[in-house]
């Protein structure tokens, strides 16, 4: 059977493999290569990696998100379009170098010796000169010259003919060597680190990729990785003080594994100093290695650029947070009468709170000990530190939830203090802040005591009885109806008050209006509305020893209740039926360790190191040739120089017309005496 063969120039027949083999040496292909791989760099530099996937929905939506999470934009360098990409490429390179190193190391050694005249005259740079020394003075001349320029040669005689062929600069070659098995190494490096292998046993379900929290004792074997399982590794761990793990967790696709470590690590101390304005300065942690290999624990301090590295691992402190802070926490009743209840829990953990609509879990997810915002909205210089915040979840029987961020301590915002609540529904949303006003004593206790009269039933209907007698005082008695009706709008419109906030009592404005009679109702409703309710507010003041007996006299308590309204015309937008104030805590903090294994990155240093080496040696030696051909005449003696460069530019052209200026000053006539 005849090998498969394909016609090239001439006619001249090819093999398959020898097609193949030119194609993936082609310097084309591995171009376009470079250039795929130099786009999907530029990438995963402009496209934070790594992050979790809901904060990518959130960024680019929903169409957009499944775009880029189906062409693997989201770990760039680990997926198997990059590693392919770096594997053809070495193989390329690696053909390059199959094919060219050979001819040019024996370029480097061939000093091309059976140079023709003829051929020699064909080059761009020639001189030609005749002098009077002989062949063997000029020879000896032409050879000094050589030496004294750097140059190796050798000599061939044929007869009365002599030729010199010089070559310097031949490392240049290598240059061409370096640079191409750099590529080849670093690409290497590339794909050890990508962990093609884990990549491999994920698709192919020998990996089960995990997606719901759960305590690492609890991890399956299935999503469990020995600590030999995985060639390298980026994994991350928050370990409160005084805790100590020996796995960490890695992030794939929208999940993780557990990648077990050959050593436990143990946080003594963790230390963090602050700028007065309450950003963080520096942050630091003790570690303690547990390892059966060493003969007692290894103690040593890590920083921010400061890892520590250990058997091939490297243990970067990476970040800091909470490590379980116990929390008290009064639980005040926003939506109906009640005495508020007292709650303590730890963060990441989960509290049971009763209310009319069933029970509510509290989830506690976080506490920060400083929080840096602007002084106001808009602000972009000016900062302050908010104080401690806690942020939880509020998720409801059916399964749904609202995320809150509470401060502990008030606030400054337009000059007045205030009690800060955040609440959103996804993490799509912004933060909606519930401003509650503060009271002299810097407390929430006059809004709460105000919210909770405006909810007693009892204290509610005498208040709406006393109002009515009032307005009917001087009317006849027969007009009792009317008083009673009166009772009775007024408790409505305070329950409405109560249960939808401002917007239910201007939905009690009839329909069919001009805009400005509908102006002029909702301002008689409101206005109406907020008799009763300062009404409410006087009777807070009595109980707190204020003389109201001139009505309210202090500017501040004034616009107390201005605020008040506000707040309390908003609350049932809140979606919450307590309102969490944060009075007491226990700091836990926690260090965020990234953890890391890659192999590959000395690989990639010395891939480094060879392509700076290999481009110098190209840009900075030259390979340059020289030839001299001696022939002897009478009386004379006849000399070629000829002279290549393996770059032609204006700089050899210049080179080459001092050396011809030299080579002619060497072998001129010597003066006659």
């Amino acid at each position: 059977m005849n090998k498969l063969s394909l016609p090239i120039h001439n006619g001249t027949p090819r093999n398959l493999a020898t097609v193949l083999l030119e194609f993936l040496g082609s310097m084309y292909l591995a171009v376009t290569l470079l250039i795929a791989l130099a786009v999907a760099s530029v990438i995963g530099t402009v496209l934070l990696q790594n992050q979790g996937y809901n904060e990518y929905r959130v960024r680019f939506g929903d169409f957009w998100f499944e775009v880029f999470r189906t062409l693997g934009l989201y770990d760039v360098y680990t997926t198997g379009w990059f590693l392919f990409i770096l594997g053809f490429l070495v193989v390329s390179t690696s053909v390059c170098l199959y094919r060219n190193a050979p001819h040019m190391l024996r370029d480097m050694r061939n000093y091309r010796i059976n140079a023709h005249e003829k051929s020699l005259r064909a080059f761009h740079h020639k001189s030609e000169y005749l002098t009077t020394r002989t062949l063997p003075d000029v020879q000896d001349r032409l050879v000094s010259f050589l030496h004294d320029k750097g140059y190796r040669f050798r000599l061939k005689q044929d007869g009365d003919r002599v030729l010199i062929a010089a070559m310097k600069g031949a490392s240049n070659r290598m240059g061409y060597i370096f640079t191409h098995a750099a590529i080849v190494i670093i690409c290497l490096g590339g794909l050890i680190d990508g962990n093609v292998g884990l990549k491999w046993k994920v698709n192919t379900g020998q990996v089960k990729i995990l997606h719901e929290d759960m305590r690492v004792d609890q991890v399956p074997a299935a999503s469990r990785l020995a600590p030999g399982d995985s060639l390298s590794f980026r994994g991350n761990r928050t370990i409160p003080e005084g805790a100590t793990v020996n796995a960490v967790l890695l992030d794939i696709q929208d999940g993780y594994v557990l990648q077990d470590l050959p050593f436990a690590i143990e946080v003594k101390d963790f230390r963090i100093e602050y700028y007065p304005t309450g950003q963080p300065k520096s942050f630091e942690s003790d570690l303690v290695i547990h390892d059966d290999a060493l003969p007692q624990p290894m103690e040593r301090t890590i920083a921010v650029n400061h890892p520590l590295l250990y058997r091939g691992y490297a243990i970067y402190q990476a970040s800091f947070g909470d490590g379980g802070s116990q929390l008290d926490i009064k639980a005040w009743p926003l939506l109906r009468h009640d005495e508020p209840k007292t709650l303590h829990g730890e963060v990441f953990g989960q509290q049971e709170l009763g209310s009319a609509a069933g029970p509510l879990t509290v989830e506690l997810n976080d506490f920060r000990m400083f929080n840096i915002n602007p002084e106001e909205p808009g602000a972009k210089k000016k900062f302050r530190n908010w104080g401690p915040s806690f942020n939880f979840k509020l998720r409801n029987v059916a399964g749904e939830a609202n995320e809150y961020t509470n401060y502990m301590l008030p606030v400054e915002r337009e000059g007045r203090l205030y009690f800060m609540s955040g609440v959103r529904k996804s993490l799509e949303d912004d933060f909606r802040y519930l401003r509650i006003p503060a009271d002299k004593n810097n407390s929430i206790t006059r809004f709460m005591t105000l919210n909770q009269l405006l909810r007693d039933p009892v204290y509610i209907q005498n208040l709406v009885r006393e109002s009515a007698k009032q307005t009917f005082a001087h009317v006849d008695a027969s007009n009792a109806d009317m008083q009673a009706k009166l009772e009775s709008s007024l408790t409505t419109m305070l329950g409405d008050f109560a249960r939808g906030g401002l917007d239910a009592i201007i939905s009690h404005v009839p329909a069919g209006l001009s805009q400005e009679q509908m102006a002029s109702a909702r301002s008689t409703l409101v206005s109406a509305l907020r008799n009763i309710v300062a009404q409410v507010y006087l009777e807070v003041l009595r109980r707190e020893g204020v003389d109201v007996s001139q009505g309210v006299q202090d500017a501040a308590d004034r616009q107390f209740f201005e605020d008040a309204f506000d707040a309390l015309s908003v609350l049932p937008n809140y979606a919450s039926p307590f309102y969490l104030q944060l009075e007491n805590f226990k700091h836990i903090e926690a260090t965020g360790l990234q953890i890391t294994r890659s192999p590959g990155k000395t690989l990639v240093y010395t891939g480094c190191v060879l392509l700076i080496l290999g481009i110098f040696i190209m840009f900075y030696i030259r390979h340059t040739r020289m030839w001299f051909n001696l022939r002897s005449e009478p009386d004379q003696t006849w000399v070629l120089m000829a002279a290549a460069g393996n770059r032609n530019s204006i700089d050899f052209d210049q080179a080459f017309e001092s050396l011809q200026q030299e080579v002619a000053h060497r072998i001129s006539t010597p003066s006659q005496a």
